[in-house]
């Protein structure tokens, strides 16, 4: 009986801690956050092995030109493209 109480009583709290907003931040200013975080560490190379540092300077360097190249094929499709 005290375990059953004890496990909705850590269900109830966990729902809160998940539900519940901290003051100032909503769900979108989270999910933006974390978002964030993630392509920081993909463009960091930290999927690479960290025992590497060559593979791990390949990642960076090769996603780095990838940017670069899909931001000139933008600018070329909207200055080729877009509104006159």
């Amino acid at each position: 009986m005290e375990a059953e109480r004890r496990r909705a009583a850590d269900a109830a709290l966990a729902g809160v801690v998940r539900d519940g907003e901290v003051l100032g931040t909503s769900g979108f200013a989270r999910t933006l956050r974390h978002a964030g975080e993630r392509l920081g560490g993909h463009f960091a190379g930290a999927d690479a092995d960290p025992a590497d540092p060559v593979e791990i300077w390949g990642r960076r360097i090769s996603r780095g030109l990838a940017l670069l190249a899909v931001l000139a094929l933008i600018a070329h499709l909207v200055l080729t493209y877009g509104p006159r």
